[in-house]
């Protein structure tokens, strides 16, 4: 497919910024503001950094503003991959209001992730191999808790990252994304117990500072490695 043609925020970089176009706000109508991203163009993405080691394929996911775009297109990976298993194979009784919101989900986590496939080109890491041999894909609690970690997951791991950016281009980005993200952990927690403010529990908001939680890649990758076959490598990542 094309790349873009456009100059983008961030060209100057090496990395042209693929447009992002608004889409549906069918799912999160009782959450004002939302607006979610998807991605004009798709290029063919390259390993950047993969190598064989004993033990298994290792992916690096580089270093720099390259590293971290890496790092989140990696957790987009994993939740893409999620979801979509959990629309081709629906848990029992899915009700249609499930199955609706469960697909726009799935399809945000998609343009996330071809976003971050675009934008980065030659950066980007490999296509990852999930292992969700732990979720069993037949029960909606087991189903709804794992896109409930992922989904608070994600919102800390962008929260943490956003500071080790340089480019105000991508961090502006990584805004956008994480607001979407927020909302899918609102409604993911809304169906898990509806009608009460479980999505603002003390497990996601910091007593301390009344704020989101934040974690640094560090922290995130060892969370996230369970559900992926091969090992990632945050090493070379910038840290505060």
């Amino acid at each position: 497919m094309k790349k873009p043609t456009s100059t983008a925020p961030g060209e100057a970089s090496g990395l042209a910024i693929p447009t992002l176009m608004p889409v549906g706000r069918r799912l999160f109508m009782r959450y004002a503001g939302f607006t979610a991203l998807s991605a004009t163009a798709v290029m063919e993405a390259c390993t950047m950094s993969d190598h064989n080691v004993p033990g298994g394929m290792v992916v690096d996911l580089g270093s720099g503003d390259f590293g971290v775009l890496n790092y989140a297109y990696a957790l987009e990976q994993l939740e893409a991959a999620f979801y979509t298993m959990v629309i081709d194979m629906p848990y029992a009784n899915m009700t249609p209001e499930e199955r609706r919101i469960l697909t726009e989900v799935r399809d945000h986590e998609i343009a996330h992730r071809e976003f971050f496939k675009a934008a980065l080109g030659s950066n980007a890491i490999r296509m990852l191999e999930v292992n969700f041999s732990a979720i069993n894909f037949s029960s909606r609690d087991s189903v709804l808790q794992t896109a409930r970690v992922f989904e608070d997951l994600g919102v800390s791991a962008y929260n943490g990252a956003g500071r080790l950016l340089t480019n105000p281009a991508f961090l502006t980005i990584a805004g956008k994304i994480v607001s979407v993200e927020a909302r899918h952990a609102a409604v993911i927690r809304d169906l898990l117990q509806p009608k009460t403010t479980y999505f603002a529990g003390d497990d996601v908001v910091d007593p301390a500072t009344g704020l989101d939680v934040v974690r640094s890649p560090m922290q995130v990758l060892p969370l996230a490695q369970p559900f992926i076959k091969n090992t990632i490598s945050g090493n070379n990542l910038p840290t505060m």
